[in-house]
């Protein structure tokens, strides 16, 4: 089997150094992510300039862009080969519920879900990289599933409380929650006393019932959502059809 990861962390993260040093034991593996943190770039791609790819001395690739851009590059430039599957992550904090839109990690594997190829997003639930080891060796079975079972290509997104493996629930089917609005911004000054604006932290869960992923992570359970790219409103389609109709 062979792997691309990537990741929104950047080349030097412990999360994407753990996922490919766990999966190297069952495929072959090349990493290739940004240079620096890309948090929060959702599917950006980087028209306005050239990108650069350079190897570290680990044999990692990173590319000065986004996660999205450094899928891309590699599907249709760097590699001389179509992976069998793309893992992102592991990343640094959650990503579930609204904060999908959002996350560069589950944008990288977004990338390669839409050249076709089955795709999974790792996250672990609480950010400073506590059990990330664990986090990994969990990641590595997941992989090991295949899921054949699934319609392909598939877009996984995994959240992985962090818990020493032998604590971790059972991997579990979900869907995504809901969170309220976020936080107001945070207002400051810079040095010269011009104002500057923070983005606030993601709000409170506003849906986190029974069958959600923040629900099963809350129980120590391994959460696995099937994603999907179309947005189109099937209700509200049907509705503005009949609305544009005749007057």
């Amino acid at each position: 089997m062979r792997i691309l990861i990537s990741n929104d962390d950047g080349y030097l993260a412990p999360g994407i150094a753990a996922l490919a040093e766990a999966l190297a034991s069952i495929a072959e593996v090349v990493v290739v992510a940004p240079d620096s943190n890309r948090s929060g770039a959702s599917n950006s791609l980087s028209l306005d300039r050239p990108l650069t790819v350079q190897q570290a001395k680990n044999g990692f690739y990173f590319v000065n862009g986004t996660p999205t851009d450094c899928v891309h590059v590699a599907l249709t430039g760097l590699l001389d080969y179509r992976p069998d599957l793309v893992v992102s992550g592991i990343n640094n904090g959650q990503n579930m519920g609204d904060d999908t839109l959002y996350s560069g990690t589950v944008a990288a594997a977004t990338e390669a879900y839409l050249f076709g190829i089955p795709a999974i997003a790792f996250s672990q639930v609480q950010s400073g990289w506590e059990h990330i080891d664990d986090a990994a060796r969990c990641a590595r079975d997941i992989v090991q599933r295949r899921f054949d079972e699934l319609d392909a290509p598939y877009l996984l997104n995994v959240n992985i409380p962090n818990l020493p493996y032998a604590r971790l629930g059972a991997l579990t089917a979900t869907r995504l929650g809901r969170r309220h609005q976020a936080e107001p911004v945070i207002r400051a000054r810079d040095p010269r006393g011009r104002e500057i604006f923070w983005i606030g932290p993601p709000g409170a869960t506003r849906d986190a019932g029974e069958g959600t992923d923040f629900y099963a992570t809350a129980l120590g359970q391994v959460s696995v959502t099937p994603l999907q790219v179309d947005l189109t409103h099937k209700r509200q389609l049907a509705l503005l059809a009949a609305a544009a109709g005749p007057a």
